[in-house]
């Protein structure tokens, strides 16, 4: 698998953020790239940084936006925007490098409540 940077995915979770107003995300430390020869099915996926090698390195938390080039490049931009919600969804609001699950006490993130987002965004 080869991993290629993505800058107009980064350039679209730039506007993203600032639309959706998820002022806890800090977009200089999200990283966006576009992955080919991926066995996943998944369409995108979302990488944390574990709180090891922020310490030991001394790093800010960062994130990785991951787009699967066979499967997200193949869907119309309203469901790429819908991907990327889902994706900066998983983000606490701490920016702490760990990831929500799909399923919290407090939270859902499924396609009714990107649905929701995106009604709202409009």
């Amino acid at each position: 698998m080869h991993y290629k940077l993505a800058p107009e995915i980064k350039r679209t979770v730039r506007v993203l953020v600032k639309d959706l107003n998820f002022a806890h995300i800090k977009v200089n430390n999200i990283h966006c790239i576009r992955s080919f020869d991926a066995k996943t099915r998944a369409y995108a996926r979302i990488w944390g940084m574990a709180k090891l090698f922020q310490e030991v390195a001394g790093l800010e938390p960062h994130y990785i936006i991951e787009v699967n080039a066979r499967m997200f490049d193949k869907l119309d931009d309203r469901e790429k925007i819908k991907t990327l919600i889902h994706e900066l969804m998983h983000i606490p609001k701490t920016f702490s490098g760990a990831l929500l699950p799909h399923r919290g006490r407090y939270h859902r993130i499924n396609d009714k409540e990107v649905e929701k987002i995106l009604r709202n965004l409009h």
